[in-house]
């Protein structure tokens, strides 16, 4: 069990809060504090008096993804025990039965995504930062980022997937990442409401996150989701080289510092991480949730045994351990990475322990968790 200090709970009449309790680490998820959270989930789901869950973060942060220094220290196994837990809860999430609501203040990247994204009300402010900068630590966006990256706008997803863009609170409403956007002075209001109402009616907590709402925050003038002619003029391509010589053909045209940019960011990741990247949000457009996170822990199994490409090791010690920020990626050109490594991710372990991930039968899988971006 987690301590009690990183997972708190608030109760208050037949609501539940979820408070990510980890503010020196930015609310960084723990196994142990997956473990518990999980466990909440699943006992407030049978628990006929809860009515509403909500989950939030203390401090500067919602939650910055999931703890990956752990797994510097554990054999591959063990990670692999890890991520059987974290995905599951991410699944329980995606087709929870109860009215959830997400109240995401301040960053919320990587494995932190998982509790924003996969849920039904997905509320964001000023200060909230969504990223997914997996592709520059040798990793890739999981957490079942393939279901919800492949469902954005054109190929705003293999955009933001890939380079790690940031996002605010207003870009992630355009694009379908949040349901709702409130003003920060709001914020704290907001959830004394849905404390007060007590009820799970979805109608009812849309009604009221609906009062507070700004329901059309304006784009920054630079804002991202304004280049997404571009984006998909580029990102659409079926390589991540043709992706970067599109990039490259506009930056001859027009010489702008987002295009550069971009270009220097794909150039400067794991050329394994965005070959994988790549084909992981392709293939998760035709996927459900479910065989997206089946999917993703069998590439996930194959980064942390580190057999085909131990890149993921290189970019803890460059950015994590040594800070030198300069990993050493091996490929280190895209053209060195082979269809048949990039396969070798997609296939299951060549090893008798090992067993593809089994999620929990869910019976009663709404409409909305099917298809709620």
């Amino acid at each position: 069990m987690a301590p009690t200090s990183q997972v708190l709970v608030k109760q208050t009449s037949n609501v539940r809060t979820i408070i990510l309790n980890n503010p020196q680490q930015l609310n960084a998820l723990t196994p142990e504090m997956a473990s518990r959270i999980l466990e909440l989930l699943n006992a407030y789901e049978e628990d006929p008096s809860v009515k509403l869950v909500i989950i939030k973060g203390v401090g500067k942060a919602f939650c910055a993804g999931g703890a990956v220094s752990v797994f510097l220290n554990v054999s591959w196994k063990e990670a692999a025990i890890v991520f059987w837990t974290a995905y599951t809860l991410d699944y329980l999430i995606a087709t929870y039965a109860k009215t959830q609501v997400s109240l995401i203040r301040g960053i919320v990247m990587g494995g932190g995504a998982a509790f924003a994204v996969h849920g039904r009300f997905r509320v964001v402010t000023d200060d909230t930062v969504f990223a997914m900068p997996e592709t520059a630590l040798g990793l890739f966006p999981d957490v079942g980022a393939s279901y919800y990256l492949s469902r954005l706008p054109g190929f705003f997803g293999e955009y933001v997937g890939l380079t790690g863009a940031r996002l605010d609170g207003a870009e992630m409403l355009a694009c379908g990442l949040a349901t709702h956007f409130v003003p920060l002075e709001k914020f704290f209001a907001l959830e004394d409401a849905l404390c007060k109402a007590n009820t799970g009616d979805p109608k009812i907590i849309n009604n009221i996150i609906h009062d507070f709402s700004n329901k059309n925050p304006k784009l920054k003038e630079k804002s991202q989701f304004l280049r997404l002619k571009t984006i998909n003029s580029c990102f659409s391509r079926r390589t991540v080289e043709e992706i970067i010589s599109a990039l490259e053909k506009e930056a001859d045209k027009n010489k702008d510092d987002w295009i550069s940019w971009t270009i220097k960011t794909l150039k400067k990741a794991s050329p394994t991480s965005l070959k994988i990247s790549l084909r992981s949000i392709r293939t998760g457009r035709l996927q459900g949730v479910g065989q997206c996170l089946i999917r993703e822990y069998r590439m996930s199994c194959t980064v942390i045994q580190g057999k085909v490409c131990r890149d993921f090791f290189e970019g803890c010690r460059a950015l994590l351990v040594d800070k030198d920020k300069n990993p050493k990626w091996e490929p280190s050109k895209l053209e060195l990475v082979s269809k048949q490594m990039v396969d070798s991710y997609f296939a299951p372990l060549d090893d008798e322990d090992w067993e593809d991930l089994k999620l929990p039968v869910r019976p009663n899988l709404t409409s909305y968790a099917i298809s709620k971006l």
